[in-house]
């Protein structure tokens, strides 16, 4: 077959592209390069802009804590500077006279403390038996309403439960402060009181219990964040193995949300250490000085500082006051801190 042959028999159109040479493109290629630079330049835009705001927010509460800081020790040296007792172990409180003061906080910390214990040692074991029975035994179609009904107890206001300590609890509790005193008398502690009736109701006893409700919100809800946060796979595991659900409980669960327990129980200590109008309406039958047992009336740092603004018109006088503030801020900022601390911790074992 001849060139002039096989020019004739070849379709018409078929060029060498065709024959498997390719052919480069006439027309222009759409841009894609330019629309990812956009979106990337865009969404930097939007990393940078929210890191910022982060940043500032973090910052601003950094810098509002120190301010208040600031404020409390430039207020309060002042006042300690003519102070002619030992601050912190001197159990006198005399501001009446700017010329001549004398006031110590170690009876307002015995009061304070020893109504947050009381309150800690009723609201741990209650808190989490609530949160155990939420997560692990509580069917959901109760467990949820259940919940809800704890967390409504935070927003019962203070004077409320001040008043229902005062004039319910406390008379309701007569025959059970007559029995720890005529039973345990002879420990300091259950000994008898700076009031005259062990049973009147105005006593720390009494506080602690008031205490305990309030802050059985905040320990149960921590507890039973961590408890559900249990790995499923350790849950199967012991049930496979053939455990009880009491066995589940002792060997997963509550290794596992140990440390938020006792970071919640930290947070609502903090919660109680502040508490003002409940346990100014609840502690105020007396101002003798503590004789350091449950049965005791008196002030803590909080209702003392409401209790005494009748005197904040002389900035000594209320330096008087704002060093026991300033005492107070520390031991919560300290408590509080250890919280978040054992918080981080459980949240750093339950990762790994």
């Amino acid at each position: 077959m001849t060139d002039s042959t096989r020019a004739a028999t070849r379709p018409a159109g078929t060029t060498g592209a065709q024959r498997g040479v390719s052919a480069p493109s006439s027309g222009p290629e759409a841009p894609i390069s330019a629309p990812e630079k956009t979106a990337g330049k865009s969404s930097r835009v939007g990393d940078k802009v929210f890191s910022s705001l982060a940043t500032a927010s973090g910052a601003f509460v950094v810098a509002v804590i120190a301010a208040i800081a600031i404020f409390l020790l430039i207020r309060a040296v002042p006042a300690l500077q003519v102070n002619h007792v030992n601050f912190l172990f001197s159990r006198e409180w005399d501001t009446r006279d700017p010329a001549n003061m004398s006031f110590g906080i170690f009876d307002l910390a015995w009061i304070t403390i020893a109504s947050s214990v009381v309150a800690l040692v009723i609201a741990m074991p209650l808190s989490g038996g609530i949160a155990l029975f939420l997560t692990r035994y509580a069917p959901k179609n109760l467990a949820r309403p259940f919940a809800y009904i704890v967390d409504l107890l935070a927003a019962v206001p203070s004077v409320v439960y001040g008043l229902w300590g005062f004039l319910v609890l406390g008379p309701f509790l007569k025959p059970v402060s007559n029995w720890l005193n005529e039973t345990l008398g002879w420990i300091p502690i259950f000994g008898q009181g700076n009031i005259a009736q062990v049973d009147s109701g105005a006593n720390v006893f009494t506080a602690g219990i008031v205490l305990a409700v309030m802050i059985i919100p905040t320990i149960t809800g921590v507890t039973r964040e961590v408890f559900a946060r249990t790995p499923d796979a350790q849950i199967e595991g012991a049930l496979a193995l053939g455990a009880t659900r009491w066995e589940v409980i002792k060997t997963t669960v509550w290794p596992f949300g140990r440390n938020g327990f006792v970071g919640g129980s930290m947070l609502g200590l903090g919660r109680a250490l502040g508490e003002t109008m409940a346990l100014t309406i609840i502690l105020s039958a007396t101002t003798a000085p503590p004789g350091y047992s449950i049965f005791d009336s008196g002030a803590t740092f909080a209702s003392k500082i409401a209790l005494g603004s009748a005197e904040f018109n002389n900035n000594l006088q209320v330096g008087a006051y704002i060093s026991a503030g300033l005492v107070l801020f520390v031991i919560t900022f300290a408590v509080n801190a250890i919280a978040r601390w054992i918080e981080s911790a459980a949240g750093a074992k339950g990762k790994s």
